[in-house]
C-alpha cells in the first residue's frame, strides 16, 4: 500500500550465484550513478526509497537517484514520452498489466539473472522483469462509517450511493488499471451495467493511489480502492483495527509489481546488482512495512501476521498477453461509461 503511507506481502525467490555480485561490478562503476524510475509513494519519506537507497548505496559505493512519476502507468507513459532518450537504467513499479505492453515497446533489456526458485502466485518466469513485491486490490472501508460492508462486487456495486468510494484513473495508475480488469474479469462483455454502478457509487477518480487514500483517510470518503494489506498499516503503526478490508466472493485481482532494466542501462554494472540486491533480504524486509505488500523473497524474519490474514481465498489475473491486447479498448469502453 502506500498511505499517505501503504502497500506490502510475501513469496520466496532465490538467485543463482552466477549473478554480479556488488564487489564485482564496484571496480567498474567507481563514482557510479544509477537512476531508477519508480512511482512516487515508493520515494516518500514514509516509503521504501529512503531506506532502499541508504541500503543500496552502502553496498555500492555509488550514487543511487530515484525519478518519481504518479503511478505505475504514469512510468510507463513516460518511457514513451522520453523514447530512445529516457535515462533511467531501471524502471520499477510497472506490474505484469504493463510488462506485455513493455516488452513489445523495446525498452526493456533481459536481465540475465537465474532464477533459482520462486513462490510469486502462478510462478515467475520472465526474461525482461523482475517481481519485487506483490498484493491483492481491495475496497477498504471505515468501519466507523460503515456497519454492514459488501461481501461481493455485486453486492458493492448495487450498494447505497450515497456512501461513495474514490477510485483511481486506468490510465495513468496500476490501481486503477487494476479495479478495470477485476470488474472486467467477474462481469465480462456484460461489464457495461457494472461501470454504471460503479460510476454512481465513485466520488472521485484520482491520478494516482497516494490522493485517492489521502481523500480516505482525511475523511472525506468512507471507502477507497486500496490493498487487502492496507489495514495492517493501521493495525501496526497506528494500532488500529478501524478500517478493513471487503472480501469479495468473486475474488480479488492480483497485482505483482516488478523493475526492469532499460536499454539505456544494460551497459550500467550497478542495473544488474540492483536487480540482485531488490530480491535479498536486505531490500524485501523493507517493504512489508513501507510498501506494505507481500514480498516475493527471504525477508530474513517472520512474516507479521496481519500481512498473511489479508490473502484472499481466490486470486484473479489477466495474462501480460491479454491485457496488452485489450487494454486500450477497455479502457475507452470504461471513460465512456464513466463519463455518462
Amino acid at each position: 500500500m502506500r498511505i499517505n503511507k501503504l502497500r506490502a506481502f510475501g513469496t520466496t525467490m532465490m538467485i543463482a550465484a552466477s549473478m554480479v555480485s556488488f564487489t564485482s561490478v564496484q571496480s567498474k562503476a567507481d563514482d557510479g550513478k544509477l537512476t531508477i524510475y519508480t512511482y512516487e509513494s515508493f520515494v516518500a519519506e514514509w516509503g521504501p526509497g529512503p531506506q532502499v537507497e541508504a541500503a543500496f548505496e552502502a553496498q555500492c559505493s555509488c550514487d543511487l537517484e530515484f525519478v518519481s512519476a504518479a503511478d505505475g502507468v504514469a512510468l510507463l507513459n513516460r518511457l514513451r514520452l522520453e523514447g530512445g532518450n529516457s535515462r533511467a537504467d531501471i524502471v520499477l513499479g510497472l506490474d505484469t498489466n504493463l510488462t506485455a505492453e513493455a516488452t513489445a515497446d523495446g525498452f526493456f533489456a533481459e536481465h540475465g539473472l537465474t532464477l533459482e526458485s520462486t513462490n510469486v502466485p502462478g510462478g515467475w518466469d520472465d526474461r525482461y522483469f523482475l517481481p519485487f513485491d506483490y498484493g491483492y486490490f481491495a475496497v477498504i472501508y471505515d468501519s466507523e462509517k460503515i456497519a454492514e460492508p459488501p461481501t461481493s462486487m455485486s453486492e458493492f456495486l448495487a450498494g447505497d450511493e450515497t456512501q461513495k468510494i474514490a477510485i483511481q484513473d486506468p490510465r495513468t495508475s496500476t490501481p486503477g488499471l487494476g479495479l478495470m480488469l477485476w470488474i472486467k474479469e467477474v462481469y465480462g462483455d456484460d461489464w457495461e451495467v457494472a461501470l454504471g454502478d460503479l460510476s454512481a457509487r465513485t466520488l472521485t477518480v484520482t491520478p494516482g493511489w497516494s490522493e485517492a487514500y489521502g481523500l480516505f483517510t482525511n475523511g472525506e470518503v468512507p471507502m477507497v480502492l486500496s490493498y487487502t494489506t492496507s489495514p495492517a498499516y493501521h493495525m501496526l503503526v497506528e494500532e488500529t483495527d478501524r478500517y478493513k478490508a471487503a472480501n469479495f466472493t468473486e475474488g480479488h485481482y492480483m497485482q505483482i509489481e516488478v523493475a526492469g532494466i532499460t536499454q539505456n542501462g544494460a551497459d550500467n554494472p550497478l542495473a544488474s546488482a540492483f536487480m540482485s540486491f531488490m530480491v535479498s533480504p536486505v531490500f524485501q524486509s523493507i517493504i512489508p512495512r513501507t510498501n506494505w505488500m507481500l514480498p516475493v523473497a527471504d525477508t530474513g524474519e517472520e512474516l507479521d501476521a496481519a500481512f498473511l490474514a489479508a490473502v484472499p481465498d481466490k486470486a484473479l489475473l489477466f495474462s501480460p498477453e491479454t491485457v496488452a491486447e485489450n487494454r486500450k479498448n477497455w479502457v475507452d469502453e470504461w471513460l465512456e461509461v464513466m463519463s455518462r
